[in-house]
């Protein structure tokens, strides 16, 4: 049940012209302007995550995106979503230049190297004016097959239920704002869901009954719900995920994510996962973190050839 949640198996991609990105400004207010050339500076964190989540046995693989017309493709967890039963979703993004991150060659590696049944790509509706950037608008708990989704322009509800008819899952909306009053952009900001807890922004949800029901769903499945400040979202403590390791659970976040949570949240989370806390200041610039950087796959492997 945990690599049902929790995959072993995960795609990355090595920005090498990475920057802030001014056509998402307007609303990601976790986004900040880089000050000068940081592709470096952020390369250089990247290329320390993989190897931090190697040694932990976890299995990347990572592409190279060279083009100087994406900013954000460091996050893929927008554009794509893998599904058990061999499924992947392919996703309409909001910003125009995001929409250049999709590339069929990481499908294709997929389709090669895992048991890929279908693949239902969304992003045509993009011509329409709409958006669900994956599992940056939707935090999926893969065993209670439900949706939480914070309501915004890059989550529109018609996508939505056609996504969860399509892959069986039940949508659970709600109203999410910062301590300005702006709505949360993503829900994966907002709160991670592991295999047996997860972690919350729940003071953000303005309907107290929405709030009651999400943390009645989630602890339906036997999770251990902690409660995130909204200081601690504006860390990026909500951004996290828990991924299976060579030695169990480990729960990936940022090292700025993991100096916001208390003695009590850190001896809660650790009943459940080994933490990894990962620096990454200058990649958080863009209004992301250790989450929006990891697509997870939930996907059977093919057997090797000659295995």
């Amino acid at each position: 049940m945990m690599q049902m949640q929790a995959p072993t198996d995960v795609v990355m991609i090595r920005p090498h012209h990475f920057r802030s990105n001014p056509e998402t400004q307007g609303d990601n207010a976790f986004q900040t302007t880089s000050a000068g050339n940081v592709s470096a500076a952020a390369r250089a964190e990247f290329d320390r995550v993989v190897d931090q989540l190697r040694a932990h046995g976890i299995s990347v693989q990572v592409f190279d995106d060279d083009s100087t017309h994406t900013p954000d493709s460091v996050f893929p967890n927008n554009w794509f979503s893998t599904h058990a039963g061999g499924h992947v979703a392919v996703y309409p993004m909001y910003a125009e230049n995001r929409r250049r991150e999709r590339r069929w060659d990481v499908i294709d590696l997929l389709k090669r190297d895992y048991r890929v049944q279908d693949v239902i790509d969304y992003s045509g509706l993009e011509h329409d004016g709409l958006a669900l950037e994956g599992t940056g608008a939707m935090v999926l708990d893969h065993i209670g097959r439900l949706a939480f989704v914070a309501r915004s322009h890059r989550a529109d509800p018609v996508l939505l239920e056609r996504f969860c008819t399509h892959f069986n899952f039940e949508p659970i909306a709600f109203d999410a704002v910062d301590g300005a009053g702006r709505p949360v952009y993503h829900t994966n900001v907002l709160m991670a869901v592991g295999t047996r807890f997860a972690m919350v922004g729940l003071e953000m949800i303005t309907d107290p009954e929405r709030r009651a029901t999400v943390q009645r769903r989630l602890e339906e499945t036997g999770r251990d719900v902690i409660a995130l400040s909204a200081h601690q979202i504006a860390e990026f403590a909500g951004n996290a995920i828990e991924l299976t390791g060579k030695d169990g659970a480990i729960l990936a976040l940022s090292a700025r994510a993991r100096a916001a949570l208390s003695a009590d949240q850190v001896a809660r989370i650790e009943t459940h996962a080994r933490l990894l806390p990962l620096s990454i200041p200058t990649l958080e610039t863009a209004g992301g973190s250790v989450r929006c950087m990891i697509a997870g796959l939930h996907l059977s492997r093919r057997p090797r050839k000659g295995v």
